[in-house]
């Protein structure tokens, strides 16, 4: 992701000529002139703010359920920054060199990132399996800003747990990359359009389109890939961005200084908006369906608030913003959202039984954040700064000095040539999928061997008047079975403990569909007497869900219900939930999935969450032991079940 101010080489105004129009009192105001650079104060903390957002998201899953809104607050900031740049070279000098841009562009972008991909591919080698599944085409996208596109075409989801990619990250800085390649060019066809207030309402239609196809093509409760990706539906960001910077153009900043409402009236605005964005990134979890129907657009208009309370000449708001604290953090952010989601995924790799919730996750997310810190702070003082200042072979020259220069240097050249060569191989060792992957498959070829096949005869029931003998849990023929990928990595043995067990099972499920799939098994006459629902692995859920499956089900059946084991920050609650409602009733138990495998967490896959052959029995002896507990409840006793004497006559 971009995330870098103007290029310093030159030092331009931030001020646009002035207009001949009379300037309103409450216009947003012009960006504010700074004497030694092109850099806009505020800026830097509206960064901060964002790339701090990011990290949290990623490194303490579940614990700032809004965190990925930073992306889009970039997004904003880069479609102001670039369009700013091109309008005001257009002012200044009447024509637009796009190859300067595009080279500064390059310049700023490709050396941070090439070390990035050097550094976590060779890491990925050594520690092989899962972090090196789809390797390849990852690298791709990343070294033809085409990740986004890439991952669309292949199907793979953003939001699939059971892959973490390496480079996932990388797909914004595909989008704005993209941006960068097609806007310049829009702008010259842009800036020919006589009329201001039209060259507004054509960038104004542009996001416009974008937001709508967002909303429009992402079905209800479903995987939002696709739009989250698209550079179609995802770039209402950038044109508003970029409509601010088109707005703000023709008015006098020395005018809109003397306009003493204006220099209160946005400053405030803008704090409200930094403030509705960070309860946005508190409340607004990415899984809920106003997220791609407006949500989005709303934290990008925020985010254009915000920065028009800040830019003008005296804004308190742009002083806040840049203390000295964020503007650190806001100019190393490239490089620190470069670094942190690869280094996040190779620690989990590395310490696949290290605890991910809790304190020890928040070890791991310290320890992550930590190398994070330091790998970027080296790349901006060493790489990023100098080749930004005088360009890649400036840069190699003053490497490649004299005496112990030449060393160094030559030390520097064999790491890369090996780093090279273990990017190379660890691209070509891609296993194709991950370990929970394969179980998961596993599960669903099990399934579908299930469903094309007779179901098995259950055979006689045992006989009655036994005692002293556990009661018999239910027969595969009496069970229905709905879950997400966990279930899923458990079929094949679900199916062996239980022959001709009903499961539905999907990865990424959410309880929030369970009551429909429920209502449609009773509507058809195929629910069966023991119901069981593993869900809660792929987000928060809601008590109101599972009293409505009850009430669809009926006092009359058994409902089992299996919590969840996930490093994700509202697992708790959801235990604590379906633990609360299998104490309410009579005819609900808990499978303690959780606690079953607590002690065997290396039976999972590295993810933790999906197990293999061996978890899967320890997942069935959970769902058998709260089944029993089911079986051996005595009968309900009726009124005259209590063994009183009879009333007197």
């Amino acid at each position: 992701m971009n995330v870098s101010s103007p290029s310093p080489r030159k030092k331009t105004t931030a001020v646009a000529r002035k207009s001949t129009e009379a300037t309103p009192p409450n216009a947003p105001p012009a960006p504010a002139a700074t004497s030694a650079s092109s850099r806009i104060p505020g800026l830097d903390g509206l960064r901060a703010i964002a790339v701090g957002a990011v990290i949290l998201f990623h490194l303490t899953p579940g614990y700032l359920p809004g965190g990925y809104i930073g992306v889009d607050i970039f997004f904003v900031i880069s479609g102001f920054l670039i369009t700013g740049l091109l309008v005001r070279e257009r002012a200044a000098t009447g024509r637009i060199r796009l190859g300067d841009f595009w080279r500064r562009r390059a310049r700023r972008l490709l050396p941070a990132l090439g070390i990035v991909l050097l550094a976590c591919c060779t890491a990925a080698w050594w520690l092989g399996d899962d972090v090196l599944v789809h390797l390849g085409r990852q690298v791709l996208g990343a070294v033809t800003f085409s990740g986004n596109w890439l991952t669309i075409a292949a199907g793979q989801s953003y939001f699939d747990e059971a892959s973490p990619e390496l480079f996932r990250n990388l797909w914004s800085l595909a989008v704005e990359e993209q941006f960068y390649l097609i806007w310049p060019l829009l702008i010259l066809v842009l800036l020919l359009v006589p009329l201001h207030w039209l060259r507004l309402a054509i960038v104004g239609l542009i996001a416009v389109a974008s937001a709508v196809s967002m909303a429009v093509i992402q079905a209800p409760g479903g995987d939002a890939t696709r739009v989250y990706y698209g550079t179609d539906t995802h770039s209402f960001g950038l044109a508003i961005g970029a409509a601010l910077a088109l707005a703000i153009h023709p008015w006098s900043s020395s005018a809109i200084a003397r306009a003493t409402r204006a220099r209160w009236l946005w400053p405030t605005i803008g704090a409200l908006s930094v403030l509705g964005l960070i309860s946005i990134a508190v409340l607004l979890p990415a899984d809920a369906p106003l997220v791609y129907a407006g949500g989005l657009v709303v934290v990008a208009v925020l985010t254009a608030l915000a920065i028009a309370g800040s830019i003008g000449p005296g804004s308190w708001l742009g002083r806040v913003l840049d203390l000295a604290p964020l503007r650190w953090v806001g100019e190393r952010s490239y490089g620190l959202y470069l670094w942190h989601w690869p280094v996040f995924v190779l620690l989990v790799a590395a310490l696949p039984a290290w605890p991910r919730t809790g304190p020890g996750g928040w070890v791991m997310g310290g320890l992550a954040l930590t190398i994070t810190l330091l790998a970027a702070t080296i790349s901006y003082r060493f790489v990023e700064q100098p080749i930004r200042r005088v360009g890649v072979l400036a840069t190699l020259r003053g490497w490649f000095g004299s005496g112990l220069r030449v060393a160094v240097s030559a030390i520097a050249a064999l790491v890369l040539v090996a780093a090279g060569t273990a990017s190379y191989a660890a691209i070509a060792g891609d296993p194709g999928k991950t370990v929970a992957q394969a179980s998961i498959e596993n599960g669903q070829h099990a399934i579908s061997r299930q469903t094309s096949s007779p179901t098995p005869d259950p055979g006689q029931p045992p006989a009655s008047g036994v005692t002293l003998q556990p009661k018999a849990v239910p027969d595969g023929d009496q069970i229905t079975a709905i879950g997400d990928s966990v279930m899923l990595a458990s079929a094949p043995e679900l199916q062996t403990s239980f022959p001709g067990i009903q499961i539905d099972a999907v990865v990424s499920r959410q309880l929030s569909s369970a009551p429909e799939l429920v209502q449609q098994l009773v509507a058809t006459g195929t629910l069966r007497s023991t119901l069981v629902i593993g869900l809660g692995t792929n987000g928060p859920i809601q008590r109101a869900a599972l009293d409505q499956i009850r009430g669809i089900v009926g006092s009359h059946h058994q409902i089992v219900v299996v919590n969840v084991q996930a490093p994700r920050g509202w697992t708790d609650g959801v235990n604590a939930t379906l633990t609360q409602f299998a104490q309410r009733y009579r005819n609900v138990e808990l499978a303690n999935w959780k606690d079953a495998i607590a002690g065997h967490l290396n039976l999972l896959a590295r993810d933790q969450v999906h197990p293999g052959t061996q978890g899967g029995l320890i997942y069935v002896r959970a769902l058998t032991d709260a089944m029993q507990r089911l079986a051996e409840l005595p009968p309900v006793l009726g009124p005259n079940d209590y063994g009183l004497a009879p009333m007197p006559l």
